[in-house]
């Protein structure tokens, strides 16, 4: 049983970083103030780490 547990938050936690990277990736492919290489970059930093990097995005953004 707690095996099961295990495997439910690590599922949860998965999908919480997948939609937070999604929607990371959506925000900035919207940012016409971005060059390609700057959109890329963020991109990529939202597959490491989403929940931190789209702090930081916000606080450049604006």
């Amino acid at each position: 049983m707690t095996e099961l547990i295990v495997y439910a938050v690590l599922f949860l936690l998965l999908m919480a970083h997948s939609l937070l990277a999604g929607n990371m990736y959506r925000a900035v492919h919207k940012d016409e103030s971005l060059t390609v290489n700057e959109k890329n970059e963020w991109k990529l930093r939202a597959l490491i780490f989403p929940a931190y990097y789209w702090g930081k995005y916000k606080k450049n953004a604006s």
